[in-house]
């Protein structure tokens, strides 16, 4: 059971080192698929068994993604939001990585989510449930950010194809996935992953995040 280099990144990091512009993406993710990070071993992370049976099966792909972070699975209940900026040399990723994820965090609330915060290293969250995971990559001239958003999950494939991870923020508290996760229709309601889609379209401005204000 091999890996796949994830693909849904690459024109936008290309694009983003081209033309040393800011580059934003929001999009349904289009398959179910399991995404190691850069350094997840499957072994740890993954249950082998079912990923493996899955896999041959053709029910689920997997992929290993350039950003850091434990394994996640998406599929077409999540909404992707992706950034990508020319950030010169290899300096103020953490104020970067900050400022973005205030930047969304006020566009969610503006969207209707009740109590969104930032928790974790990189997690936004209701209370004390996740909805949200973020990964970074960074490269000489390039900061590539990309946030996936539980809205109408399959959360029984989370629980089939991920062990507890190896290493968890505090606020999770040894929980099991579906204690610990939040789908976001839960508040948003029918129709959810099309109108937050929309709505995160027309409030996110990538111009708001690059250049940064002086």
């Amino acid at each position: 059971m091999n890996a796949e280099a994830y693909p849904y990144d690459e024109a936008q990091i290309a694009e983003t080192r081209e033309t040393a512009r800011p580059t934003l993406r929001i999009y349904r993710f289009p398959e179910t698929a399991i995404v190691l990070g850069r350094a997840s071993k499957p072994e740890v992370e993954l249950s082998l068994t079912e990923c493996a049976a899955d896999h041959a099966a053709a029910r689920v792909a997997l992929y290993r993604r350039r950003g850091g972070g434990c394994s996640v699975v998406l599929d077409p209940g999540n909404l992707v939001v992706s950034v990508g900026l020319p950030v010169p040399g290899l300096a103020a990723t953490r104020e970067t990585f900050d400022r973005i994820t205030a930047w969304l965090v006020e566009a969610l609330r503006g969207c209707g989510i009740d109590r969104v915060e930032s928790d974790g290293v990189s997690d936004l969250v209701c209370g004390d449930r996740k909805f949200g995971g973020s990964c970074l990559y960074r490269t000489h001239n390039l900061l590539f950010y990309s946030l996936s958003l539980l809205v109408e999950p399959r959360l029984e494939l989370i629980e089939r194809y991920l062990r507890h991870p190896p290493r968890e923020p505090e606020y999770r508290r040894g929980r099991p996935h579906r204690e610990f996760v939040l789908a976001l229709g839960e508040q948003l309601g029918e129709g959810a992953l099309e109108r937050l889609e929309g709505e995160l379209g027309a409030a996110l401005r990538i111009e708001e995040l690059w250049p940064p204000a002086r």
